[in-house]
């Protein structure tokens, strides 16, 4: 996956501007974290205040995991800051983690957001709704969209942070409707007498080609 590459030069990483906390840049704020940025297409829209509400209502749960949260939103620091309080309002959590500001829509062009033409266009830019999960690497490991009538799900989000960190630490894949705790596959990289060695009494599923290549084990620890 590509790595998360703001407007800036090669020995500068990128300024943000929280809503809250003065200037900060994107990777020193990331450290050796994991990095979720939601991305949002105006202030004050319903579905939007809903979800960085629960994003500041599981702000424990991310931290768990070592993921820091970013937000993204194409307005201005003033409406983050009041737009934070109906935030807190509206759901109850109190936010904790930056929100870019991006009232030209760059950031959000850049990070393929939405049409480099139509970024200064009036209205709503419906394809701004994104999510990235980037890794301690800098690579942005998934990627989700979103349109405007449809909220994030962020046990679908937990869900994949748990895949992913699970496998940059071992070979395997999450097999369809995977969750933490379930039996995971061995990679087909992996040889078999490498996967006896690393997930010992593995199994084979039987398939009519006769080709072993579906290998399941335990969730590792």
């Amino acid at each position: 996956m590509r790595s998360l590459d703001f407007p800036t030069n090669k020995t500068s990483p990128p300024r943000l501007y929280p809503a809250f906390s003065g200037d900060l840049k994107v990777y020193d704020y990331q450290g050796d974290s994991w990095l979720i940025l939601f991305s949002h297409p105006k202030d004050y829209t319903p579905v939007c205040t809903t979800e960085l509400g629960q994003a500041a209502i599981e702000h424990a749960e991310f931290t768990k995991r070592n993921v820091k949260l970013m937000a993204l939103s194409c307005d201005s620091v003033e409406d983050h800051k009041g737009w934070i309080l109906d935030i807190a309002a509206a759901n109850g959590g109190e936010v904790k983690y930056p929100i870019i500001s991006d009232p030209k829509r760059d950031i959000a062009a850049l990070l393929g957001m939405l049409d480099e033409d139509e970024k200064e266009a009036p209205g709503l830019p419906a394809t701004v709704r994104k999510v990235f999960v980037v890794g301690p690497d800098r690579k942005i490991k998934l990627q989700l969209v979103y349109p405007t009538a449809v909220g994030r799900n962020f046990a679908e989000i937990f869900r994949v942070i748990d895949a992913l960190q699970l496998a940059a630490k071992f070979p395997i894949a999450t097999p369809v409707n995977w969750v933490p705790g379930k039996d995971v596959m061995i990679q087909p990289t992996v040889s078999d007498a490498d996967a006896e060695a690393k997930f010992p009494g593995f199994k084979r599923t039987a398939v009519p080609s006769g080709k072993g290549y579906i290998r399941m084990t335990p969730t590792p620890q």
